[in-house]
């Protein structure tokens, strides 16, 4: 099959997946694409397509866009890219992908098991999961768990949670595509990979959306939980 056929619908299970969960596609996208692609080809591209999706997410749940819950995780996580930029480049990558694996899947068991009620958030929370997100993000593309905990922490319904993750990641998303273009990453070739897999990727999120319409506010839990231990793993993984 022709790499573009490949990448084409590797990009529409990532969209479906981000479409049902509100995150995830990177997830999916990055470790098919770097089976053929390498690092500075399927990165760029992961976030161009993430592009696509966080915007369609964003503009079918705007209706419950609350900007006071999306700002203060932004305003932590710009600092955290330039703090991850400069320091976890010297920092044993291997070991922080396992230490992160750790985390995510024992904060996801935790949950599952012995399923903690919601709780009353500080309010340096978000400030703090942004800024691990810029941090972790910044050095391994992988930044989401953070936020992701803490919107699950917070006891809010399930267009709060995702139209959350939505619009943040679709910011976020926005600095990092910028940074891409002017570091001379995204290259013709990402850019025509985009062009080909862009509608596939809008497929598979519109079709990820019309089953998150199904699903229960405890049934998503669970699969974002259960995503959080794939994800956990995947870093364990690739840590060792």
């Amino acid at each position: 099959m022709p790499q573009t056929y490949l990448i084409a619908l590797i990009f529409l299970a990532a969209g479906f997946t981000q479409g049902l969960s509100g995150f995830g596609s990177a997830l999916v996208a990055m470790p098919l694409l770097l089976l053929f692609l390498d690092a500075k080809t399927a990165v760029p591209l992961c976030v161009l397509n993430g592009l696509v999706i966080t915007a369609f997410l964003s503009l079918q749940l705007r209706s419950h866009v609350d900007w006071r819950k999306i700002i203060p995780p932004l305003i932590g996580c710009l600092p955290g890219i330039y703090v991850g930029d400069f320091l976890l480049r010297k920092a044993d990558g291997s070991l922080i992908k396992l230490l992160l694996g750790v985390l995510l899947i024992g904060y996801a068991l935790y949950c599952m098991f012995l399923q903690p009620k919601p709780r009353k958030i500080a309010s340096f929370w978000p400030y703090v999961a942004g800024f691990f997100t810029g941090l972790i993000g910044s050095a391994f593309s992988a930044g989401g768990p953070p936020t992701i905990i803490y919107t699950t922490l917070t006891g809010w319904n399930k267009d709060a949670i995702k139209a959350t993750l939505s619009v943040f990641f679709f910011t976020t998303g926005i600095f990092i595509a910028v940074a891409h273009a002017m570091s001379g990453l995204t290259t013709p070739v990402v850019l025509r990979y985009f062009f080909l897999s862009a509608g596939f990727v809008l497929f598979g999120v519109m079709a990820g959306s019309f089953c998150y319409g199904r699903v229960e506010r405890e049934t998503y839990l669970k699969i974002i939980l259960n995503l959080l231990v794939i994800m956990g793993g995947m870093m364990i993984f690739s840590a060792l």
